[in-house]
């Protein structure tokens, strides 16, 4: 019951009064006589000695704020006061300000610190600190928070920003990405997807390609919660950025499902080949879906052909599976044609990019290429040819455009297929005929169709016939500049058709030379659209096939700058054609040189003979190398190789290989290559290309890890990637060179760490190394030598030579006394260093040959002062490793030349002598012989 309050308007007394009514547990009552004497006080102490009062009151009350108030105002006054100070720790401790209370208790602590309840808050603030530490690091917690921010508005941006960062860090842990799919994130993502915000979206993308890494049941969820019809929708968006990352998402959920998909081939005589999961024959479905859907971006539609070229065809042949492929012929072969045939200058069809085109000749391309047997190919020709010939039948002029377009796709892809739909009845006298069209959309299609006709020598003869008056028409009279680059185009392929052979040229001399002016004074003119540039690249990359070409090219560096511009552009269809004006400009296409005498007798004859242009010659193409190296040539190369697009297929990655490979053929041009980034852009090169890109590019690799230091031109993790283009030259479908230079590139690596010796014995690479050791070719059989020499370093390695029944001893034994030097050399080292790590094989040299102790006598007594290193070193090994041996040594020559050695002197390095010395003390030891010159040997025999 709450007493009566005292009526005296003294302070001092309602202070009083405060403390009885809180002695007595009424708190309310004493905050009311604290609160009275507040008003009344004049003295600042008492007023400090109210407030802590009352804020005692208010802890009692649970009214904590008010407590840490009442409390902080106290301190204010007298920072001194530690009750004051106690009382706000556990107002900050009710209010889990955990860190201030820790504070604010630690000073109690230190003023009074045998005060128990003070050390007794001390502790329990730490504890509570602790477990409130570890709850908020707890995946739930994070995650929760991050979604939280995500999905708050009113958030900071900064803040924001920072949970997206961490949601999509957490996700690529297989804990987080647990977490993150139990705690309903899939949901809560799906709610970041229809944010407004691009940044929002990127993040929600990113966190789902963590979720769905390697996770084929998660992405099965996945797939089924969100539905492909919102992912297809987030990849068909207008911003880059997200359509980009969406298509990285579905490729990702692509790979987690196909993991799945293998089932046992049942019966004994036909294979049951496995149909698509649910789950991704809906993704194929959608994605089908998107080709000719209007409401699709451009960017959208080329990611969506992206991943079918991707994810559908066979990664390697050698997989009986084309059951993706067969499918997505049946379900939307003609899906796939509507992209194919839409002019985007018309109203009808899909938007596009200006790589569409170029994206669907590559999906066709591959699928065709998946096929495995004539009737799967009939039935890709005839779908082809009913698309076509529906369009080509209808009545106006569009339906024929729609036709002729898709053949000029189809000639640019499965050029077979084109060639077959350009054979119908009345297609090639159409695509005359639009060229003299007076509609530049109708000509820009007939004659581009007619460039890409021009690729087989049958056809290009037939179009030279009836072609080239029409293109040289179209050349000189046209007012469109879209027409006239690409009439000038035709007139470049068709110019260029004896390629490299400077006798057989289709053109009067000089023409040739004029056609590239003109492509190069338009590839160098800003004010034309992108596509017109880049057809002039296209001419360019016809017409260096001639020499003279070539060099007018490298000379204009305006030209040079303008072209690599393109190549670093959104446009990726230049991708190919900038890539073969390099391969021609820099000579690094295969040539077949003739035999000679069959040379003589073609002469004889009087057949044809093929002829270098004079400036084909190494000076002219060392020349041209440098001059594009000046221009800037390796960067274009290093973005042409980051592109993420159809567009850069297996034959332009390998005109990039072979350009490289060209460019770090000096030496003194590796380092350039290096900074630039091409030792980079080398590795991907190295591993997805053609047979042959694959190893021009392992082969630029081998040239700058034998000339660079490997782990400043490949640092990090970059260096254990080397490994497999580098072991994967040790074949005999390479040349010797090639086989050289991966010896050499492995020994450099091989001396750097155990970590890389391990890369390289895991990747089977020491049996291949130990047959190079028997090749007759002596640069080869040396540098193989040298590689084992820094592989023995590791134990696997010495316990292959420890293994009895080879003759891998005695192979290093007798090549310790072979006359090549860099061969002895390398067997020298090696011996040294396994005797030293296995002195077990020091018994086994004499077993090896009865020539044994000639050839180590040979060479202690080499003038190489390597080899007598090497020597001692031996010698030393075999002493400390067995008395018997020391003693056979101490019996032969041996004794006397190692005593020589030990005087030093003039010509002998000082750490062969000591070598010698402690060999000669061994010795002793042994009571071999009777003083350190050794002039007197045990038994008492003279030396």
């Amino acid at each position: 019951m709450t007493r009566t309050l005292a009526c005296s308007g003294d302070s001092t007394a309602l202070k009083e009064e405060g403390n009885s009514l809180f002695k007595a547990g009424d708190m309310h009552g004493a905050v009311c006589c604290y609160t009275k004497a507040l008003k009344l006080s004049d003295s600042k102490a008492e007023s400090a000695v109210l407030y802590r009062n009352r804020s005692a009151c208010y802890l009692k009350q649970e009214e904590y704020s008010k407590a840490e108030a009442d409390a902080s105002k106290a301190l204010d006054t007298d920072p001194g006061d530690v009750k004051a100070r106690f009382r706000r720790a556990q107002a900050f401790q009710k209010l889990c300000r955990l860190d201030q209370a820790f504070l604010d208790a630690q000073r109690c602590a230190q003023l009074e610190p045998k005060n128990k309840a003070f050390q007794d808050l001390l502790r329990q603030l730490g504890a509570q600190i602790q477990q409130k530490s570890v709850q908020l690091n707890s995946t739930d917690a994070r995650v929760q928070q991050m979604f939280s921010l995500l999905l708050d508005a009113s958030a900071k941006d900064s803040d924001r920003q920072k949970a997206a960062q961490n949601l999509v860090v957490l996700s690529r842990e297989d804990a987080g990405a647990e977490q993150i799919f139990r705690n309903d994130g899939v949901k809560l993502i799906q709610k970041l997807l229809q944010s407004k915000q691009e940044d929002v979206v990127l993040s929600a993308l990113r966190t789902l390609v963590g979720l769905c890494t390697g996770h084929q049941s998660r992405t099965m969820a996945i797939v089924n919660e969100l539905g492909m019809e919102q992912l297809c929708a987030v990849m068909g968006s207008v911003a880059s950025a997200v359509s980009l990352a969406a298509c990285h998402l579905l490729q990702v959920m692509f790979e987690a499902l196909t993991e799945g998909m293998k089932k046992e081939i049942r019966g004994k005589d036909e294979a049951i080949l496995p149909e698509p999961s649910k789950e991704l024959r809906s993704m194929l479905r959608h994605l089908l879906e998107i080709m000719p859907a209007s409401k699709v971006s451009g960017l959208g539609r080329d990611s969506a052909i992206n991943l079918l070229v991707k994810q559908v065809p066979r990664k390697s042949l050698k997989n009986p599976d084309n059951s993706l492929t067969l499918w997505v012929i049946d379900q939307g072969l003609k899906k796939i044609l509507e992209v194919a045939g839409t002019v985007p200058e018309l109203s009808e069809g899909p938007p596009l990019t200006d790589n569409s085109h170029m994206s669907c000749s590559v999906l066709l391309s591959k699928l065709y290429d998946d096929l495995k047997c004539d009737t799967e190919r009939e039935t890709f020709n005839k779908l082809c040819e009913e698309y076509v010939q529906q369009h080509f039948s209808r009545h106006g002029i569009t339906g024929k455009l729609r036709a002729i377009q898709t053949v000029s796709v189809l000639l640019q892809g499965p050029s077979d297929v084109g060639n077959r739909t350009l054979e119908m009845s009345g297609m090639m006298d159409a695509v005359i005929s639009l060229c003299a069209s007076e509609d530049v959309t109708h000509q820009q299609v007939a004659v581009e169709t007619l460039i890409h006709a021009a690729g087989k020598a049958k056809r290009a003869s037939f179009i030279t016939a009836n072609g080239v008056a029409l293109l040289k028409d179209l050349y000189k009279k046209s007012e469109n500049d879209r027409i006239r680059v690409r009439a000038l185009v035709g007139l470049c392929k068709l110019g260029s058709a004896g390629g490299t052979d400077f006798s057989m040229k289709q053109f009067a001399e000089g023409s040739t030379l004029k056609l590239a002016k003109q492509c190069r004074k338009w590839l160098c003119n800003e004010s034309l659209p992108p596509t017109s540039r880049r057809w002039s690249v296209e001419g360019l990359a016809y017409l260096t096939f001639d020499a003279d070409v070539k060099e007018d090219l490298v000379e204009d560096k305006n030209a040079l700058v303008a072209m690599f511009e393109l190549a670093k552009s959104e446009d990726k269809t230049v991708l190919f054609a900038v890539g073969s004006t390099l391969v021609n400009c820099t000579n690094s296409y295969d040539v077949e040189k003739p035999d000679p005498q069959m040379v003589e007798l073609a002469k004889y004859a009087k057949q044809h003979v093929p002829e270098e242009h004079p400036k084909d010659a190494p000076s002219y193409v060392e020349k041209r190398l440098m001059k594009l190296l000046e221009a800037g040539v390796v960067s274009a190369l290093v973005c042409m190789v980051k592109q993420e697009s159809p567009a850069l297929t297996d034959a332009c990655r390998d005109c990039i290989a072979r350009v490289f490979l060209a460019l770090v053929e000096r030496q003194e041009d590796r380092g350039t290559v290096v900074a630039q980034g091409g030792g980079k852009a080398l590795i991907p090169l190295a591993s997805d290309n053609t047979d042959g890109g694959k190893i021009k590019a392992a082969q630029a690799l081998a040239k700058i890890t034998i000339t660079s230091n490997p782990e400043i031109a490949f640092p990090g993790e970059r260096i254990y990637e080397m490994v497999r283009p580098l072991v994967s030259l040790l074949s005999l479908e390479c040349t010797l060179l090639q086989n050289f230079e991966a010896l050499m590139a492995l020994t450099n690596l091989a001396g750097i760490s155990e970590r890389l010796r391990q890369k390289i014995i895991k990747e089977k690479a020491v049996p291949k190394i130990e047959g190079y050791m028997f090749e007759e070719h002596d640069l080869v059989r040396a540098s193989a030598t040298e590689c084992m020499c820094n592989l023995v370093l590791s134990t696997e390695v010495q316990e292959l030579y420890l293994a009895t029944g080879n003759d891998r001893l005695k192979l290093l034994v007798l090549y310790s006394g072979e006359e090549d030097e860099r061969l002895r050399k390398a067997a020298a080292g090696t011996l040294a260093m396994l005797t030293a790590e296995q002195p077990e094989l020091c018994t086994r040299i004499p077993g090896t040959t009865t020539h044994w102790l000639e050839i180590i006598q040979s060479l202690l007594l080499c003038e190489i002062s390597d080899l007598r290193h090497r020597g001692v070193v031996i010698v030393q090994n075999m002493m400390q490793a067995e008395k018997s041996l020391a003693e056979t040594l101490m019996e032969s020559e041996a004794l006397e030349i190692l005593s020589v050695l030990a005087k030093g002197g003039e010509g002998t390095p000082e750490p062969v002598s000591k070598i010698a010395q402690n060999c000669l003390d061994k010795a002793v030891e042994y009571n071999i012989i009777m003083n350190r010159e050794g002039r007197e040997k045990g038994k008492g025999t003279e030396p």
